[in-house]
């Protein structure tokens, strides 16, 4: 129930932001906290994996880049509907994920991580040479995908269409972690072989949810390039997994808002040391530090039942 009403509360303050944000002078961090949506989308895309399925993938940004360049590729080919070209982002995330689980998933502990890392950087250094597309220097979009009533290059339009997105897919994540799928994920996770041993297909359940994860991820990824209206590979490359492995650490493993915590804190303070020093990463890695063991469970973690409940158990393992 307390968590019903802390949700609640915060989609009516982000609902609210826009229209008082010109009043106090913040039309800026309109985009910005648009941007923190999007990310927090992608957290939790890879919270699902992580947190409640125990696979340590460090490859998820290629989902993440493959659902932005979709957006891109089909730009330049004169598609801009996004009723067309954002479906089209998920699919080929959802593909690139399935095949890379389908190999990975066979795999266990440093092996998974480094065959999910090995795939992204693949697609990493495949980008870096299409030079139709704009290899290393990346590419710009024509403009924003269309949407019929809703115009995307209005600020206002596109945070709110980015935070009903949220809303929906937050709420999804939500009943899949309650579902029996996910009590099953949970528990591959704690106990693979005695799951395996009481007729559970493991290795569907698995490579389900990380072709499910992957798909959320290239919407994440579709609704950056329009925010940015600009793509790059670098939206591939292993530290950008590295950023959003850490954002779920930070924000809580296993707890359903600890992605959205994550970017929250992570984006904020970027933003924060960035007007102090132009060496915002040190400060940045000590205050993750400080998170780290501070709250081992994340932030949300602190909070317990307040915001989405207990962690769900850690078995310690490392990998799928």
């Amino acid at each position: 129930m307390k968590s019903t009403i802390w949700t609640v509360i915060l989609l009516a303050a982000l609902a609210v932001f826009p229209l008082v944000a010109p009043a106090l002078g913040l039309d800026f961090y309109i985009s910005f906290v648009r941007r923190v949506l999007i990310y927090a989308l992608a957290a939790t895309s890879l919270n699902l994996i992580l947190g409640y399925g125990g696979m340590v993938a460090l490859g998820h940004a290629a989902f993440f880049g493959a659902g932005a360049y979709a957006v891109g590729i089909l730009a330049m080919a004169g598609v801009t509907s996004a009723a067309v070209v954002w479906p089209a982002a998920m699919l080929l995330a959802a593909v690139l994920a399935c095949v890379t689980g389908a190999i990975s998933l066979r795999t266990r502990g440093v092996y998974f991580i480094m065959i999910t890392l090995a795939f992204a950087q693949m697609l990493f250094y495949i980008f870096i040479s299409l030079r139709q597309y704009g290899g290393e220097d990346g590419l710009n979009l024509p403009g924003y995908s269309s949407l019929p009533g809703i115009d995307l290059a209005d600020d206002t339009s596109f945070y709110y269409l980015v935070l009903v997105l949220f809303a929906l897919i937050m709420w999804a994540f939500g009943r899949v972690v309650a579902s029996r799928f996910g009590t099953a994920l949970q528990g591959i996770r704690e106990n693979e072989s005695r799951m395996e041993s009481m007729g559970y297909p493991v290795f569907r359940i698995k490579l389900t949810a990380f072709t499910l994860s992957g798909a959320v991820a290239g919407l994440a990824g579709a609704l950056l390039a329009n925010h940015n209206l600009f793509i790059s590979p670098s939206l591939m490359h292993w530290t950008q997994s590295a950023n959003l492995l850490i954002m779920v650490l930070v924000g809580g493993i296993g707890l359903r808002y600890g992605g959205v915590a994550g970017a929250v804190v992570m984006l904020t303070l970027e933003e924060v040391l960035r007007l102090w020093t132009e060496y915002w990463h040190l400060p940045l890695g000590v205050l993750l530090l400080c998170v780290v063991f501070g709250a081992p469970r994340g932030l949300v973690g602190l909070f317990g039942p307040m915001f989405g409940g207990r962690a769900a158990p850690q078995s310690g393992k490392v990998g799928s």
